[in-house]
């Protein structure tokens, strides 16, 4: 888990990137201002900040220069090359266009990250799964897993011991636009527990979701 913070003066799309990178783990701290940004900084220690360029109060280029060695992915309208450019070669590592679609945001986040943060190993009971390279081990065999249920396995873990609804579940490994049955989390759940031997360890909770019990 990673701590985020997010910098962001609309409200809709600061409250989207929130909720999408809670679901995979994350902890967000939010700011709508770059003076809340440079508050929030110095409250908390943040291991990525998402910056928008355009802030009611001051520029984000300059914000990103007051932020100290804390990597940043700019998340932003201005798509003119000058800009895209002054971003990267300023320092950032990546740079999004809005309107950007959430998987692809999240993806990238996590593209960063996996740069600055060692610990991509998470191990119960005889299995080991590589988050990094959705991969995942018992007693050295490699268990094959579908992308669908690697995805639900890497939410799952990012939120050990916490309960998460079918509808969050969906979100991360489907995707916001998915249109089909939320019950079809029950089957992965289903075919995750028996592949990994983990009945135990992956909880129902009645009429609400799954928890993994870590």
């Amino acid at each position: 888990m990673a701590t985020l913070l997010i910098v962001e003066d609309d409200k809709t799309i600061n409250g989207l990137m929130v909720r999408a990178l809670s679901v995979n783990g994350h902890q967000c701290l939010t700011a709508f201002t770059g003076s809340e940004a440079l508050s929030a900084i110095k409250g908390q220690k943040a291991d990525l900040v998402l910056l928008d360029i355009n802030l009611p109060d001051m520029d984000g280029f300059w914000l990103a220069g007051q932020l100290g060695d804390v990597p940043v992915i700019y998340v932003t309208a201005r798509s003119e090359i000058h800009d895209r450019v002054r971003g990267l070669d300023g320092g950032a590592e990546d740079y999004i266009v809005k309107p950007f679609h959430i998987q692809e945001l999240i993806s990238r986040v996590h593209v960063v990250l996996r740069r600055y943060q060692k610990e991509n190993i998470f191990c119960l009971g005889d299995v080991e799964v590589d988050l990094q390279n959705c991969q995942a081990f018992q007693r050295g065999e490699e268990i094959m897993l579908t992308k669908r249920e690697f995805e639900l396995l890497k939410a799952l873990i990012y939120n050990k011991n916490i309960t998460l609804t079918r509808e969050q579940l969906l979100d991360a490994a489907w995707g916001w636009d998915y249109e089909g049955e939320d019950r079809t989390v029950d089957v992965h759940i289903q075919r995750l527990r028996k592949k990994l031997s983990w009945e135990k360890h992956i909880k129902t909770i009645y009429k609400t979701g799954y928890r993994l019990e870590a």
